[in-house]
């Protein structure tokens, strides 16, 4: 398994809804995270700075399986508003950052 983290950021005025939106998470956008093999998710924010990290076992499937999931795309669309997110042109994906170092 490994472990993938990302920064994006929300709009500035839009930090509480974002955490509504995710206190009130659809069971349906946590059934295609599973199914995309998505483990082990958290999100911290640090003014608008938001980082992400997730575990799975095989990125390209993970990222394929969510670019066809309608639930996810639906859920990208209503969280577009109030966030900004860069995407990595040569993945069509957040860009996921670098690991620089680990501790077990």
């Amino acid at each position: 398994m490994t472990g993938y983290a990302w920064v994006l950021e929300v709009r500035p005025g839009y930090e509480e809804e974002y955490k509504r939106r995710h206190d009130e998470i659809w069971p349906e956008m946590l059934t295609a995270l599973r199914v995309a093999g998505i483990r082990n998710y958290s999100i911290f924010r640090h003014g608008l700075t938001l980082f992400g990290y997730f575990e799975t076992d095989d990125l390209e499937a993970t990222k394929a399986r969510l670019a066809r999931d309608p639930d996810n795309a639906r859920w990208g669309e209503w969280m577009g508003p109030i966030m900004r997110i860069e995407i990595d042109p040569a993945t069509e994906f957040p860009y996921l950052l670098p690991k620089q170092f680990h501790m077990d």
